[in-house]
């Protein structure tokens, strides 16, 4: 497989599986900046599943400086850090009008 470099992280072509796993999980980290998306994973139940917070915990290293260059929405990585919380996943899954209201601040900040 050829490889290429990504600002310091080396990933092969499309073929490669390693890249398959940065660009997913770098699509998906990207994705917890919409509020609306937020609002999908409490409705429908991941809040509240042990593996998906662990895999929460896990894409951390996306805050790393290795990693962070690669993203395009940095507000991902703030929610990235509050889901962490217990508190903020059960506040999320019992406040449905959250997004509507997240969605405004984020659009007129």
């Amino acid at each position: 497989l050829a490889w290429m470099d990504l600002g310091g992280v080396a990933v092969a072509d499309s073929d490669d599986p390693q890249r398959t796993k940065f660009l997913v999980e770098l699509e998906f980290v990207q994705c917890l900046a919409n509020p609306h998306y937020l609002s999908w994973l409490s409705q429908e139940g991941y809040f509240q599943d042990d593996k998906f917070v662990s895999y929460l915990s896990y894409l951390q290293y996306w805050k790393q400086p290795q990693y962070v260059k690669f993203i395009v929405y940095p507000h991902c990585l703030y929610f990235l850090d509050i889901l962490q919380h217990k508190e903020v996943r059960k506040f999320l899954v019992d406040n449905k009008d959250f997004a509507l209201e997240a969605a405004d601040q984020q659009f007129y900040h």
